[in-house]
C-alpha cells in the first residue's frame, strides 16, 4: 500500500483540527478577531461583513455584529443594513498598441491600458493585465555628451567623422532621427584645474605644449537637429582642454543634459538616447567638498544664455539617486561609451540605473557608431516595467508572459525582444493597509517610455454609516457615548453596550461576558468591567479584543524575528510584507533573484523556491542553476533548436514545445565568422547523413543568435559518367580477360596435346604386318 507523504498528512490534520474547531466553537475568522466597530470589521478579512441594525442580536446570545454576511442575513440582519463594501477595477482609458510609428511623435501608443481605477477593501486583491509593445520605426533624439579633457585628443578627431555615418546606421532603426552634441571636464575651480601660472588658466596645456581652451564644466554645444552637416560642422570647431585631477565632472553634465529639455530640445514623443563617452572616472557627491562646494545638487537647469552650465562652482556634483530619479522622469536611456579600464566602475553604475547600457570604446574611438548601434539595441531588447509613486500600503505582484508564452511569476521585465514585439504582464495589486488619504494614484511604466498607466486606487476602509454618527446619542445612555454603525462608542470612563456603566462600577453577574468557550475570564488578559473586558497593557506589545484574546506579539518567528522581520503580526497572524509570504513571511515571491545569464529561470534546470534555485536536473548546481558538467553543452542544446526551428524537425517540433523552449533567432550565412570569444562554433549530423554547422552567439542585448551555414556538407551522390565508363572499363576488361584465359587455356591444351603426340610418335615402330624379313639358316652336321 502507497505511504501518505508526511507533508501531505500534516496539512490533512491541520485542516481537520481548523474544521472541528470552528465547528464546535461556531467561529470564523470574522469572528474571532476581536472586531468591535465597523472599521476592524473590514480590515479583518474581504469576506467580513457588519451589520448596523439597531436591535440585530437582541434575540440571539453571543451574535456577532461582525460576520459573514449570510451569516448576519441569517441571523436576521437586513440587508439594507450590511455594510459590505467590494473591491472592483474600471478601466477609464484602454487605446489599441499601435503597431508602427512610421517616424511619428505623436498619437503612439506603447502601453495598454493607459489608465485605470481600482477599489480594495484591506487584505484585498484585484489582478489586471498590461501589454507593452516595442512599436517599430520609433523617432530617436541622440545627444552626444563628450569628454573634452586632454586625454581624448585621439578621440575628437574620430568623431569629427561620425555624423554621417552614425545617421546612416541609426536609419536601419528609425526614419526619424535627431541629433544634437555637449562636452564636458571639470568643474573650473582648485583642485580639479590649474591656477598656477597665470597662463595655465586660459591655456591648461601650457606645460606639454599644447594649445587647449580654458576649462569648463559643460557646455551645451548644439541642440537636438535633423541637419547631420550641422553636428558634423560643430563638432570640427571643438577643442579640448585639460583639467587636474583625474576624475571628469561628467555626472554634473548628465544631470544638465536632462533637465534643461528645452535647451536640448528632447520630443515628448521620441526615444531619448544621452550617449556619455569618457576615458576617466568621474566625481559624484560629495566631492564638491573638496573646493569647498557643500550645496548639495537639486537637479534643476541651470544653462544660461550662453550654453554653459553656470551653477558649477557653486553646486555640488549630483549622486546616483539622483541621476536614477532623472533619467526615469525625462525618460532617458542613458549609454556608458567608456575605455576598457573603467568599463567595470561604469557597469556597477549601470546596475543601479535602470535603462542604462555600457559598451567598450575602443582607445580611438574609432568603434563608436557599432557601439552605438549595439547598445540601443540592447536597449530596445528589453522592456522593464518601473514604479512611481506607489502606496506603502498596496502591495504589487507580477507575472511576466514573454515571447514563448511562458507565465515568469515575481518578473516584471522581458528581454531579447525585437521592434514590433508585444509582452504582457499580470499585475495582482492588493492592499495591505489603510492610509489617512484614501485616494491615492501611482504609476506603472517600462523603462526608457514615455507611456505609462496611471492607477487610482480607492482604499475602502471606512463604512458608510460612519458618516452618519450621531455624538452624545440618547441611545448611549443619556448622552456618554456616540451611536455608530449600530453600536455604542462610549466616552472615557464609560462601559457596556450603550455606555450604562463606569469604570468604577462591578457587577459579578455580567462575569459571564467576558468569559469564552476555555471558562477564561477575558483570556487571562484583561479585567471584566461591567460585562467588557479591560485588556491589560503589555510589555511586548498591544492586547485588543473582545475577550483580550488578540495581540500583536504572539506570531510565528524567524531566526528570531517576528514574521521574519518581513511583515506585520495582527491577532496572531503574520500580514506579510509585498514579495513575501508564508506563515511567518520567510518566502519570498521574487524570481529575478533565480534569472540566469541567459535570462531562463534557473537556467530551465531547476524551480525558483522562496527566492532561491532548487536544481532537479541532475549534476546542476550553482545559484541559478547555471553549473552542470554532465549536462548536455550549448551545442547539444542547440542542436535542437536548429532542428526544430529551421528544418521544421525533430524532438521539440514533434513535441509542440520548440517555440516556449527554443527563443533563439536564426540567421543563414555563407560561413561562420568571428563575433566574439565567447561564441561556440558547433557541427552535427543529421537525419541526411548532411553535416550542419552553425554557430551560438549572444549579442551584448543577451539576444540568442544561430549563425546557420545555408549550405550543409552532404556526401556527394555519384557521377553517372564516371559510372558509365567505370561499367564499360569493367565488361572491356573483363572481355579481354576472358579471352586472354580462354588463349592460355588453349594454348596449355594444345601443348599437353602436342607433347603427347611427339611422346606416341616416339614410341611408334613403324613395321608391316603382312612383309617378313628373309633369313637363312645352314645347319652343320658335325
Amino acid at each position: 500500500m502507497e505511504k501518505t507523504p508526511p507533508k501531505l498528512c500534516s496539512l490533512w490534520i491541520y485542516c481537520v483540527i481548523v474544521f472541528l474547531t470552528d465547528a464546535g466553537l461556531g467561529s470564523n475568522i470574522c469572528t474571532s478577531r476581536g472586531a468591535s466597530t465597523c472599521q476592524q470589521c473590514l480590515a479583518v478579512h474581504p469576506t467580513c461583513a457588519w451589520c448596523f441594525q439597531e436591535d440585530f442580536g437582541q434575540n440571539v446570545p453571543g451574535s456577532s455584529r461582525c460576520d459573514l454576511k449570510k451569516n448576519l442575513i441569517e441571523a436576521g440582519c437586513r440587508r439594507g443594513a450590511l455594510e459590505y463594501p467590494t473591491s472592483k477595477m474600471h478601466v477609464t482609458e484602454n487605446k489599441d498598441l499601435s503597431d508602427k510609428a512610421s517616424g511619428s511623435t505623436t498619437d503612439v501608443t506603447q502601453i495598454q491600458p493607459q489608465s485605470m481605477q481600482i477599489s480594495l477593501r484591506p487584505d484585498d486583491s484585484q489582478v489586471f493585465t498590461l501589454k507593452v509593445r516595442q512599436v517599430e520605426d520609433y523617432p530617436v533624439d541622440l545627444y552626444y555628451l563628450m569628454d573634452l579633457s586632454y586625454s581624448m585628443n585621439d578621440d575628437l578627431s574620430q568623431l569629427r567623422r561620425l555624423g554621417r555615418g552614425l545617421a546612416e546606421e541609426m536609419s536601419k532603426t528609425t526614419s526619424n532621427l535627431r541629433m544634437g552634441f555637449g562636452a564636458f571636464v571639470d568643474k573650473p575651480v582648485s583642485p580639479y584645474m590649474y591656477i598656477s601660472p597665470q597662463e595655465a588658466v586660459l591655456n591648461p596645456c601650457y606645460s606639454i605644449p599644447y594649445k587647449c581652451q580654458p576649462q569648463f564644466g559643460y557646455r551645451h554645444v548644439l541642440s537636438l537637429t535633423e541637419e547631420v552637416s550641422r553636428f558634423t560642422e560643430e563638432v570640427k570647431k571643438q577643442k579640448v582642454s585639460r583639467n587636474r585631477d583625474a576624475p571628469e565632472g561628467g555626472f554634473d553634465a548628465i544631470i544638465q543634459a536632462a533637465v534643461c529639455k528645452e535647451k536640448i530640445g528632447w520630443r515628448p514623443g521620441a526615444s531619448h538616447l544621452l550617449v556619455f563617452t569618457t576615458d576617466a572616472k568621474t566625481h559624484v557627491a560629495l566631492d564638491g567638498r573638496l573646493a569647498g562646494i557643500v550645496r548639495p545638487n537639486d537637479g534643476q537647469c541651470y544653462v544660461g544664455t550662453d550654453n554653459v552650465y553656470n551653477m558649477s562652482t557653486t553646486m555640488d556634483y549630483p549622486s546616483l539617486a539622483l541621476i536614477t530619479e532623472k533619467m526615469s522622469e525625462n525618460n532617458i536611456n542613458l549609454i556608458f561609451a567608456v575605455t576598457s579600464h573603467v568599463e567595470s566602475l561604469y557597469k556597477n553604475y549601470s546596475e543601479l540605473i535602470p535603462g542604462t547600457a555600457v559598451g567598450t570604446l575602443s582607445e580611438d574611438s574609432h568603434n563608436v557608431i557599432q557601439l552605438i548601434q549595439d547598445a540601443y539595441a540592447k536597449l530596445r531588447s528589453k522592456v522593464e516595467l518601473e514604479l512611481l509613486n506607489v502606496p506603502e500600503e498596496l502591495s504589487l505582484t507580477f507575472n511576466a508572459t514573454c515571447l514563448n508564452g511562458e507565465v515568469i511569476p515575481g518578473l516584471r521585465s522581458c528581454s531579447g525582444l525585437k521592434r514590433g514585439d508585444t509582452v504582457s504582464f499580470s499585475v495582482e495589486a492588493r492592499a495591505r493597509g489603510c492610509p489617512k488619504k484614501k485616494r491615492k494614484t501611482f504609476t506603472i511604466k517600462p523603462v526608457g517610455f514615455k507611456d505609462t498607466l496611471q492607477i487610482t486606487v480607492n482604499f475602502e476602509c471606512e463604512c458608510k454609516c460612519q458618516a452618519k454618527a450621531e455624538p452624545d446619542s440618547p441611545i448611549c445612555h443619556y448622552g456618554n457615548g456616540t451611536y455608530e454603525c449600530g453600536i455604542c462608542l462610549c466616552n472615557p470612563g464609560r462601559l457596556g453596550p450603550r455606555c450604562e456603566c463606569a469604570e468604577g462600577d462591578y457587577s459579578p453577574t455580567k462575569q459571564d461576558a467576558c468569559t469564552g468557550p476555555d471558562k477564561v475570564v477575558c483570556s487571562g488578559r484583561g479585567d471584566c468591567v461591567c460585562g467588557q473586558c479591560v485588556c491589560h497593557n503589555n510589555d511586548f506589545g498591544k492586547v485588543w479584543g473582545k475577550r483580550c484574546e488578540c495581540d500583536d506579539f504572539s506570531c510565528l518567528r524567524y531566526k528570531g524575528e517576528l514574521c521574519s522581520g518581513h511583515g506585520t503580526c495582527s491577532c496572531g497572524f503574520c500580514q506579510c510584507d509585498p514579495d513575501w509570504k508564508g506563515e511567518n513571511c520567510n518566502c519570498s515571491t521574487r524570481t529575478d533573484t533565480c534569472m540566469s545569464s541567459l535570462g531562463l529561470l534557473c537556467s530551465g534546470r531547476g524551480q525558483c523556491v522562496c527566492g532561491s534555485c532548487e536544481c532537479t536536473q541532475p549534476g546542476a548546481y550553482g545559484s541559478t542553476c547555471d553549473k552542470c558538467p554532465t549536462c548536455p553543452d550549448a551545442c547539444t542544446l542547440k542542436k535542437d533548436c536548429v532542428e526544430c526551428k529551421h528544418f521544421k524537425r525533430g524532438k521539440l517540433f514533434d513535441d509542440d514545445t520548440c517555440s516556449r523552449i527554443c527563443r533563439d533567432e536564426i540567421r543563414l550565412v555563407d560561413d561562420l565568422v568571428f563575433h566574439d570569444k565567447n561564441a561556440v562554433n558547433c557541427t552535427y549530423k543529421d537525419e541526411d547523413d548532411c553535416v550542419q554547422r552553425f554557430q551560438y552567439y549572444e549579442d551584448n542585448s543577451g539576444k540568442s543568435i544561430l549563425f546557420l551555414v545555408k549550405e550543409p556538407d552532404c556526401p556527394k551522390g555519384p557521377d553517372i559518367l564516371v559510372v558509365l565508363l567505370s561499367v564499360a572499363g569493367a565488361i572491356l576488361f573483363l572481355g579481354l580477360a576472358a579471352l586472354l584465359i580462354w588463349k592460355l587455356l588453349i594454348t596449355i591444351h594444345d601443348r599437353r596435346e602436342f607433347a603427347k603426340f611427339e611422346e606416341e610418335r616416339a614410341r611408334a615402330k613403324w613395321e608391316t604386318v603382312i612383309y617378313q624379313l628373309m633369313t637363312c639358316e645352314a645347319k652343320n652336321s658335325l
